[in-house]
């Protein structure tokens, strides 16, 4: 079985992000890392590799020279071989181009199961793994707490958790998976993930690699655009209630005045 991860290059959650005039990040002026949420698809790939013999995970990103880091990052945990697709007409691609151009290496990658993260830690749409389903015309089984591989029948299995309940859906691969970080904690990579990491070169696929017209992708192709970019405002001071013998019912009238109670 051979199972594809998407994965993605985001700007550090602890850094000052900065952008371009026209509004884009600036991933050259920001340290950058895998997503967090992607590991957690990372994990739930391994889980079945370990489980099912002779199963291949390949991890595919998009995006500049520094998108690398992320796929080193993620053989560090594990897996096989790892597929950047780099054009310099990527640059501002929105999520519509972003699975336009993923879903065409995929094609060429030939996945039984793709993993996705529920969403990236940057851009945060969640529009991705459905709109590469699409695509695909696989079946998509999203927002997954839990995700589980039955190789007797080739049907994976997930479990939804929402505000009405609990879900339980199933499908038979060739399918698509984006998992939450409910699925369980990430491993951390190994000395020796990391020493083994170093010797696996992640390939690098352009537009023409996949026949993909430039004109589709890029910010001019862009079905969406940033109209403007404002600072998060500093935090204030929060409310502090005095105890003089009384700090118990001035919490309390605080709480119901702010509809807590």
């Amino acid at each position: 079985m051979h199972i594809v991860v998407c994965v993605k290059h985001v700007p550090d959650l602890a850094s000052q992000p900065r952008f371009t005039p026209g509004h884009t990040v600036d991933r050259e002026g920001v340290p950058g890392r895998l997503s967090e949420l992607d590991e957690h698809a990372v994990e739930q790939a391994l889980r079945i590799a370990e489980t099912v013999p002779g199963t291949r995970v390949t991890y595919l990103t998009m995006g500049p020279d520094a998108a690398a880091e992320a796929l080193r990052k993620a053989l560090a945990m594990g897996g096989d071989a790892a597929v950047r697709v780099g054009d310099d007409a990527l640059a501002g691609s929105d999520a519509p181009a972003t699975a336009l151009v993923l879903a065409a290496a995929l094609r060429r990658l030939e996945p039984d199961l793709v993993i996705c993260a529920m969403a990236s830690t940057d851009g945060g749409t969640s529009l991705v793994p459905a709109m590469l389903a699409e695509h695909l015309e696989l079946p998509q089984l999203t927002f997954a707490d839990e995700l589980t591989f039955d190789p007797a029948s080739g049907t994976v299995r997930v479990r939804r958790d929402g505000p009405a309940g609990t879900e339980h859906r199933e499908a038979a691969l060739p399918a698509l998976v984006s998992v939450t970080d409910r699925t369980g904690e990430a491993r951390y990579p190994s000395f020796k993930g990391i020493m083994a990491a170093k010797k696996k070169r992640p390939e690098t696929w352009s537009l023409a690699d996949l026949g993909v017209p430039a004109g589709q992708v890029g910010a001019a192709a862009a079905r969406t655009a940033v109209a403007a970019i404002a600072a998060r405002p500093p935090r204030t001071a929060g409310t502090q209630v005095p105890d003089e013998g009384e700090g118990g019912l001035l919490l309390a009238g605080f709480l119901t005045e702010q509809k807590f109670i």
